[in-house]
């Protein structure tokens, strides 16, 4: 005897809906498309979410700095004014002004999570002797506690010559290496180093003495002109340059036009170098050069625990910066100078660049 089946009456409502549910199926499967038509509802809900999505893409700024190539990008810290960091302002505390001229906010971002660019360029001249192996060792140590996954640094050494030891790398084995390769060197060429990234810098002529604003001016010209993103240099000297080819103007203008924040850890043991006749004046000119770029000096002279409180300080900075990008109201790009203020509505002191050059873009 065969399997018996019995008969089921179904209510209409179910009946319809499987009536409906095998139509569909049949649609999809002769490979026709089946469009599902949103009631007045859902349309409200997608276009709330796309307004919030613009409204986000005005205020945050892209991955990298390459935004929009007529967007002027400021990183900056905010202090009271004992010199501590003031974090989480929002934009509206914040006036802009180029050339004396109010700008308009496009971009704001009251914590920078952008990838960091750090240049370490080291002095070692004569001069350093004493001092050498204390920045080896807190600069090592720095190197680890600052940079994280996405950063990048080199390291450039200065004295009669100047020579970058480590291209860019986020190795910070690579680094402390080259850090702890740097000898003081007083007389005759400095030759490459096998293995460490290039050797020498070409400066003409290469004349004696300690050519810091050399250095500057080609890690700003020839490393972090052609990077994006978050840029600073650290300078450990005692801030003496001794027959650059470049002048300190130049200098300041390459790390502007790279968008460089510069800062230089003063170390110097003074009595023991400067005592025998020999003047110290490079304290201000190195207050000149972070001044406009940004930065700012910090004296450590001799002291390791003043040099790893320095390097803290910098960490904090770095990792504490307000970012501004905004479409200047001149778009005229010829190459003149514009001198850049932001002003905080409750009196902060803001630590941030002087200006910037409106250079044309490369064709």
């Amino acid at each position: 005897m065969g399997p018996k089946f019995m008969r089921v009456s179904l209510p209409k409502t179910v009946t319809a809906c499987l009536i409906g549910l095998a139509m569909l199926c049949s649609s999809a499967a002769l490979g026709q498309d089946v469009q599902m038509v949103p009631d007045q509802q859902d349309r409200d809900s997608a276009n709330k979410s796309q307004q919030t999505k613009d409204d986000d893409q005005e205020q945050t700024p892209t991955e990298t700095l390459k935004v929009n190539v007529n967007v002027v990008q400021l990183f900056f810290n905010v202090k009271d004014k004992k010199g501590g960091l003031i974090p989480n302002l929002p934009k509206e505390k914040f006036q802009l002004l180029e050339d004396d001229k109010p700008q308009t906010i496009k971009y704001f971002s009251a914590e920078s999570n952008l990838p960091l660019t750090l240049g370490i360029l080291i002095d070692s001249s004569g001069s350093q002797e004493r001092v050498l192996g204390m920045e080896q060792e807190v600069g090592g140590a720095f190197l680890s506690q600052i940079l994280r996954q996405k950063d990048i640094a080199f390291v450039m050494d200065f004295n009669i010559g100047v020579s970058l030891l480590q291209d860019f790398t986020s190795n910070t084995r690579r680094l402390k290496d080259a850090l702890n390769s740097v000898k003081v060197n007083t007389g005759g060429q400095v030759g490459s180093i096998p293995g460490m990234g290039g050797g020498p810098v070409p400066t003409a002529g290469v004349p004696k003495g300690t050519l810091l604003y050399d250095a500057v001016y080609l890690a700003s010209h020839d490393q972090m002109g052609q990077q994006v993103d978050r840029k600073a240099m650290i300078l450990l000297t005692d801030g003496q340059d001794q027959g650059s080819q470049y002048k300190i103007k130049d200098a300041i203008e390459a790390a502007q036009k790279a968008d460089t924040i510069v800062y230089v850890l003063l170390c110097a043991d003074r009595s023991a170098y400067f005592g025998f006749g020999m003047g110290y004046s490079g304290d201000s000119e190195m207050k000149k050069m972070t001044a406009e770029t940004g930065g700012r000096v910090i004296d450590v002279g001799s002291k390791p625990e003043k040099l790893k409180a320095a390097f803290d300080q910098i960490s904090q900075e770095l990792r504490s910066q307000y970012y501004i990008g905004y479409v200047p109201t001149n778009p005229v790009k010829d190459g003149g100078y514009r001198k850049v203020e932001i002003k905080s509505e409750d009196g902060y002191k803001i630590q941030a660049r002087s200006g910037y050059y409106a250079v044309p873009e490369k064709q």
